[in-house]
């Protein structure tokens, strides 16, 4: 072995060169988590006044008053089950003192999750459903999204509207109608739909 090699085998096992570099990489990242936490500080606010404007916008949509609702601190259990039970997630409740509820519902699409709020009056009815956020294939899937008329003149969000848990369970081909090549979102909105009525029927 010539002494060449020798001596990098002994530097590479020089205690001080160890400690030197183990002290390097935890500087680093300690500098690196330090940036992160600095741009998700700067980034926060505004991403959450973005998030807030559009649940705003969304509930305009599908109740008249949406000022008349208030939102509900502690999700009862009740109504998170029943809405992960009908195969969506529950992640915001707002009550109309009596005059119906708007949920906040997330259920998977064709390309990830499909965030939407639901409108339900005091008797069961869906009033309205606007979607808040998605991932949908652009020309296909967000057709959807954007409540682009049906055959029959309706727009696809729209046919929701007067729909209960009377009418059964929603189901694509059934009570339900979808745009041609986007059958896989239409059912992720219907999904929602029907966790929004499962979780109202659930604060009883």
């Amino acid at each position: 072995m010539s002494n060449e090699v020798k001596t990098k085998e002994k530097v590479d096992m020089d205690p001080k060169y160890i400690t030197k570099l183990t002290v390097t990489l935890l500087v680093t990242c300690i500098i690196v988590a330090g940036l992160l936490g600095l741009v998700n500080g700067v980034t926060a606010g505004p991403i959450a006044q973005i998030n807030q404007q559009k649940t705003e916008q969304a509930m305009a949509q599908v109740v008249s008053d949406p000022s008349s609702f208030q939102a509900v601190a502690e999700l009862p259990q009740a109504a998170v089950d029943a809405a992960t039970a009908a195969g969506g997630t529950l992640t915001e409740l707002y009550d109309g003192q009596g005059a119906g509820y708007v949920l906040k519902v997330v259920a998977s699409g064709s390309q990830g999750n499909i965030e939407m709020m639901v409108g339900v009056d005091g008797d069961g009815v869906v009033t309205g459903v606007s979607i808040v956020d998605n991932s949908e294939t652009a020309g296909i899937g967000s057709k959807i999204m954007e409540n682009e008329p049906l055959a029959s003149g309706t727009g696809v969000l729209d046919q929701f509207a007067g729909k209960s848990a009377a009418d059964g369970t929603l189901a694509v081909g059934t009570n339900v109608e979808a745009i041609t090549g986007a059958t896989v979102s239409t059912r992720g909105v219907t999904t929602g739909v029907n966790a929004a009525l499962a979780a109202v029927a659930a604060l009883g």
